[in-house]
């Protein structure tokens, strides 16, 4: 297919939700007692999927004016999916749906979607703009199911066509949402209805590209021969049919029908453990689309889409077990290790950090996680403590001024005040969860002895711990520390939370250019894999190259690094950030006691007031950025 002058790979139409998926497995959906969220519906979870892939992908559909309509349209943003085409509809809500996976058969869901958002969908919502930019074009079964929502997917179809793009359908067949079963059948996926083939039928010479399980095909042939429904469909069009058949993968059917499924052309299958099969087509069709729109034949597009649905069969959630391109690469090179992917270690590593949340190219944080030091200050309460950092926060704000690339650390237990006041600042938000000074390390105990206080942890926070360690360490102390940070990091991954490891080697030994390097792979062997480091200021070029060689032959994914301060005073901090600026890894900085040091002593003992301690600080931090910046822009022109 010719890409030329498109901006847009794909743009799927319809359906777009918010999945609340039980966290529980194995039991019904009326015992489950916590859910996950995730973005749903075909459409969504199609261009999220590819977008994974890397195709340039679009939505058109509609969303509710709230707090869930918000959800869908920043999730899909993360997703790289472009959102011009999600409109906000004042008067309804975004759809919803319950569902749980109860075994390897049986996956219960409700669907709330009484004249919800998405099926208010209309012609004036289709932007010709919009569609001519497309090399083509999606559409998804029910939104053929009402007047409306059929007229809007019918004209971004002829503008497609119009505008030279390939047309594709999934038939996503779903009798509750047809109409044809009550609320308690979310689950079913056939019901025999002539006026729905019908219905399918007066469409189907429209696409290029036609997908659907054999039930599908049963739907919109009116048969249950399987073979005889894929041939009253090729009646009715040219198109390539790719009847999907769970574990016997998949067939695609370019001309005339044969006689058994067999003999269509098809991908291998991969034999892996069925743990949720909700989603799965929706992945497999994004792996197809993968394979479809950049030139490859049918055997191996459908190679791509039955790895991706593989995936999403073996995790939890739709759109979130789908692979990154990077992933299925692997996945292809190597093949099946573990047949219940969500436990192959190697794959989830990868999955999580192609997948992650957001862009942090700079990192100017401003760090004020500090607990045992403000303690330790004339005329500190932890009622004073508290009122103080939410000063940090402002001045954290001021600095900030709105722009990327700015962050705080923030504890808790003394700082709690402050957090929730972050929350829509637009910082990077890290929280420690060491004990002050533990060596072995200990954990805060209000996060208990499981670590399932991160359970009450908002997504966007980073899971940040100091250990001090050190390679010449006894084993019993490094056996300590290692249990707690695996656990700790066992949890933040539980729990969606990004994890940033801290080393301070220098506390407890002496150190020379590879001491930090060696504990860096030390962590690594033993399966803690950090989204972030923070490290201390190294002062050689050749300890700096060690420390950033460790981690990216470990990691190559890796978010990066900033580097602590140590209270240095700004004259020596200035110097080792022009050495750590060289290091591409190194994403900038998070330094604390530097700038609130002096402002929190005065402030605790009354000698100055709220304006003048903000004041001092956001000037000690804007300095502390510019140095930064001026740092990194020498670095790369030296580099260039």
């Amino acid at each position: 297919m010719s890409g030329t002058g498109k901006t847009l790979d794909v743009i799927t139409i319809g359906r777009a939700s918010v999945d609340l998926y039980g966290g529980q497995v194995g039991g019904r959906l009326e015992d489950m007692a916590s859910f996950q969220k995730y973005i749903g519906g075909s459409p969504a979870n199609i261009a999220a999927g590819s977008a994974r892939l890397g195709l340039r992908a679009a939505l058109i559909t509609r969303v509710g004016d709230e707090h869930m309509g918000r959800f869908v349209r920043e999730e899909l943003t993360r997703e790289k999916v472009d959102v011009r085409g999600v409109v906000t509809d004042p008067e309804r809500l975004t759809a919803l749906v319950l569902l749980g996976i109860r075994d390897q058969h049986r996956f219960p869901l409700i669907f709330y979607r009484e004249n919800c958002a998405d099926m208010a969908l209309c012609e004036d919502d289709i932007d010709p703009a919009l569609i001519g930019a497309a090399r083509a074009v999606v559409a998804t079964g029910t939104h053929l199911s009402h007047r409306r929502t059929k007229a809007a997917v019918l004209k971004a179809l002829r503008l497609a066509r119009d505008a030279g793009a390939q047309c594709a359908l999934d038939i996503d067949y779903r009798p509750n949402l047809w109409g044809l079963a009550g609320h308690g059948a979310g689950e079913s996926r056939y019901v025999e209805s002539a006026a729905v083939t019908e219905r399918l039928q007066e469409t189907l010479a429209l696409f290029d590209l036609i997908v659907g399980t054999e039930e599908e095909f049963h739907i919109a042939g009116g048969t249950t021969d399987t073979v005889a429904a894929l041939r009253t469909v090729r009646a009715l069009t040219p198109a390539t049919l790719v009847c999907k058949r769970g574990p016997m993968g998949a067939v695609a059917f370019t001309g005339a029908i044969p006689d058994s499924l067999d003999d269509g052309e098809s991908g291998p299958g991969f034999p892996i453990e069925v743990f949720n099969v909700l989603g799965a087509g929706d992945g497999f069709f994004a792996g197809l689309l993968k394979g479809w729109l950049t030139g490859q034949d049918w055997p191996t597009a459908l190679t791509y889409a039955n790895a991706c649905g593989a995936f999403a069969v073996s995790r939890h959630g739709c759109t979130p077990a789908y692979p990154s391109w990077e992933e299925l690469q692997v996945f292809l090179k190597r093949g099946v290790r573990e047949k219940a992917l969500r436990h192959d270690a190697e794959l989830e590593q990868i999955h999580w950090s192609t997948t992650r949340r957001g862009t942090w190219p700079e990192m100017r944080v401003f760090a004020f996680d500090h607990r045992m030091q403000f303690e330790a200050m004339e005329g500190a309460t932890p009622e004073r403590i508290a009122a103080f950092k939410k000063l940090c926060l402002t001045a954290a704000c001021e600095v900030q001024a709105g722009r990327p690339g700015y962050g705080i650390l923030c504890d808790e237990r003394l700082g709690r005040d402050a957090l929730h006041a972050a929350a829509d600042s637009g910082l990077w938000i890290g929280r420690p969860t060491e004990w002050p000074g533990s060596r072995p390390l200990q954990i805060e105990p209000a996060l208990g002895p499981d670590f399932g206080g991160l359970a009450e942890w908002p997504l966007a926070h980073v899971v940040k711990c100091l250990c001090f360690c050190h390679p010449e360490d006894d084993a019993a102390t490094w056996a300590a520390q290692e249990d707690t940070l695996r656990r700790l990091f066992a949890a933040a991954r539980r729990n969606r939370l990004e994890f940033l490891l801290e080393v301070i080697p220098s506390r407890v030994g002496r150190v020379d250019d590879a001491t930090t390097a060696l504990v860096i792979q030390h962590f690594y062997d033993i399966g803690v894999f950090p989204d972030w480091w923070k490290l201390e200021p190294f002062r050689s070029e050749t300890a700096w190259q060690a420390a950033v060689s460790a981690i990216e032959r470990n990691d190559p994914h890796t978010r990066g690094i900033v580097v602590l301060g140590l209270d240095a005073p700004a004259d020596e901090l200035a110097a080792s950030f022009a050495l750590a600026a060289r290091q591409p890894l190194v994403k900038g900085f998070a330094v604390g006691r530097t700038i609130f040091g002096q402002p929190a002593r005065d402030w605790m003992a009354g000698r100055i007031d709220d304006a003048t301690a903000v004041a001092r600080m956001a000037e000690s931090y804007g300095a502390l950025c510019a140095v930064w910046d001026k740092a990194r822009a020498s670095a790369r022109k030296e580099a260039a």
